[in-house]
């Protein structure tokens, strides 16, 4: 809000007329009205008796603010979007430019003016828009700054995205910092700098980890998800979910113990013997290629610890105690009897 039209804001809230302001200040009414319609500006003289006049700090009459709120930055979104549907890329340039010079230290609006005219001149073909990188690429720099990491990652996210279609891959690399190491995109975006720089091995491995760790994610989050199906007794959704955690593990090529073991804790719930009996013969049968998924196609760019065969005797040996447990699997001891394992 520029500073006339808070002197008429607040003239009104005090029910005064530009005379009476006028005549309290010593100044011509005309030069109030010439204020209020940003014509010209008072005297820095007059600012403290103004301020006083109409109750207000000086920070108020400025309009300084550390920070504008989500309601004002959208407002401004959504102003700037107009001008550029019925302005000039230009005008709307030049106002969206005035607007961060009013609030330098916003960051969050800094980076969404950055964003909007990017995606601009690129969607629209904009006439010699190379003009306008360095003023978008330095809010996108003066965004990083912020102490909210959402804006500083979405911000290294548009400098990434920046340098990318520009070809500079390693200028582009330098803003991976700026993503946590356990964010999947980091991965992602280093793959992709990998991909384009000659580093196939190292693209391959990375997008491989991906893969591997989306298993490991998706896989918990379907048995999370079981559980609370039993929990709600829905069995039905449970065998989907159970069903899906099952193609998971063929899909990601993580061998017959992973796609077989998911069934064992559906099949004792129902009391299904010969589904339990099933499980438990696969689960067996497979335990010494529990690590199968260490030489699939999937992941051979990645390099895995070997399982020792301590682990795979103690792991059989573990299973074979568990089936055997009369509590947990009493509702097939008659079935039990004389089978090999």
């Amino acid at each position: 809000m520029q500073i006339g039209e808070v002197i008429r804001k607040y003239r009104k809230r005090k029910n005064m007329t530009q005379e009476e302001i006028a005549n309290r200040l010593g100044v011509t009414a005309p030069a109030v009205n010439k204020w209020e319609n940003g014509i010209s500006q008072p005297d820095i003289m007059l600012l403290a008796p103004i301020a006083r006049l109409l109750n207000i700090t000086l920070d108020t009459l400025l309009s300084f603010q550390e920070e504008l709120t989500v309601e004002e930055i959208n407002s401004i979104v959504h102003e700037v979007d107009a001008k550029l549907k019925n302005e000039t890329y230009e005008e709307a340039f030049q106002w969206a430019k005035g607007k961060i010079e009013q609030y330098p230290n916003c960051e969050q609006l800094v980076w969404q003016m950055a964003l909007i005219f990017d995606a601009w001149r690129l969607a629209k073909n904009i006439p010699d828009s190379e003009k306008y990188e360095a003023y978008i690429n330095d809010w996108y720099v003066r965004a990083l700054d912020s102490e909210d990491e959402n804006i500083r990652n979405r911000a290294a996210d548009s400098l990434f995205g920046f340098y990318s279609r520009k070809k500079q891959y390693e200028k582009a690399e330098e803003y991976l910092k700026y993503f946590s190491s356990q964010d999947p995109e980091r991965k992602r975006k280093q793959a992709f700098i990998y991909s384009n720089t000659n580093r196939v091995n190292d693209a391959y491995k990375a997008y491989e980890e991906l893969l591997f760790s989306g298993y490991q994610m998706m896989s918990m989050v379907f048995q999370s998800m079981y559980v609370l199906a039993m929990q709600d007794k829905d069995r039905e959704k449970a065998f989907i979910l159970v069903e899906k955690q099952r193609e998971l593990a063929k899909i990601f090529e993580m061998g017959e113990y992973y796609e077989a073991s998911c069934r064992l804790d559906l099949a004792t719930a129902e009391k299904d013997v010969e589904a339990t009996i099933e499980t438990m013969e696969r689960m067996l049968a497979s335990v010494d290629k529990i690590s199968a998924f260490t030489k699939a196609p999937l992941y051979e760019h990645m390099e895995f610890k070997e399982l020792d065969e301590k682990f795979i005797t103690e792991l059989r040996k573990n299973l074979l105690t568990n089936f055997c447990d009369k509590e947990t699997y009493g509702y097939m001891k008659k079935i039990n009897v004389g089978r090999s394992w």
